[in-house]
């Protein structure tokens, strides 16, 4: 049983080395991958490690994890670990501004993603999120695109230079975050307030939602404000990458330019 590193990624394979990766709570996992028909009590045990994390377990044919493992005696599972660790949401928050009085003075930019899926647009958010100097990246266990070589590729290294928590449900850390004393503001097509009559001035957390979906009609209902970007010509909408890039640097418009310096008169 062995990790096997890949560019961007790491496979852990095997019973054993999967179960002691979940119970020291390794941080970087993905998803763990089990054999379609594989029983018994390890395998229970690691489904009910990941569960208890909230990781998602994925049932795929042994094919598949014959391919991944390359050779070696995956036993009918395989885990996918990130390049970097995911934080716990409590730690980024804290990190990033530590009380509510701290958070009202240093108004953070705080980023969240609702069921992203494609690698390539997580990347690309990522890279705009740090040139636009968000702070953190909040996303979902579930259906939510893995930090992988694509997206690692499309966030031009980026992706390691920002921390990333993610939580099971992100009802949760949104009420969370209101009672820290940030705003929600969620990207929505049909949104009231349009980008350029939005407030950024203030401590924000940016909701951006599904490419095809949008936003969650839970994590909606969540948002202080629905912020749409109006568009002149015929294009129904934009990418979530776009979207969530130019909705960025408007929130962190207030926060690169200078207040006007003040005179006595």
């Amino acid at each position: 049983m062995a990790k096997i590193k890949e560019p961007d990624t790491s496979l852990i394979v095997g019973r054993n080395p999967v179960r002691e990766a979940l119970e020291r709570g390794d941080a970087r996992i993905e998803k763990v991958m089990v054999q379609k028909g594989a029983g018994g009590r390890p395998i229970q045990e690691i489904r009910h490690q990941a569960g208890a994390l909230g990781i998602p377990v994925q049932v795929v044919p042994s094919q598949r994890l014959d391919r991944l493992a390359e050779g070696l005696n995956h036993q009918g599972v395989v885990a996918v670990a990130a390049p970097v660790a995911y934080l716990q949401v409590e730690a980024l928050l804290h990190g990033i501004a530590a009380d509510t009085d701290v958070v009202r003075s240093k108004k953070p930019l705080v980023l969240v993603l609702d069921r992203i899926e494609d690698p390539r647009n997580f990347g690309a958010i990522l890279r705009s999120a740090v040139a636009a100097g968000v702070e953190g990246v909040i996303v979902p266990t579930q259906n939510m695109a893995p930090l992988n070589a694509a997206a690692l590729k499309t966030s031009a290294g980026t992706a390691t230079r920002i921390p990333i928590a993610r939580i099971r449900i992100l009802e949760d850390v949104l009420i969370q975050l209101k009672e820290r004393g940030y705003w929600i503001v969620g990207a929505a097509g049909d949104g009231e307030t349009t980008v350029w009559d939005m407030d950024w001035d203030r401590p924000l957390a940016l909701v951006i939602g599904n490419e095809e979906r949008g936003l969650h009609p839970k994590v909606e209902r969540l948002c202080d404000y629905r912020v749409s970007i109006p568009m002149r010509g015929p294009a129904e909408s934009l990418n979530a990458s776009v979207a969530a890039g130019i909705l960025m640097f408007a929130a962190a418009r207030p926060r690169l330019i200078p207040p006007p310096a003040q005179t006595l008169a």
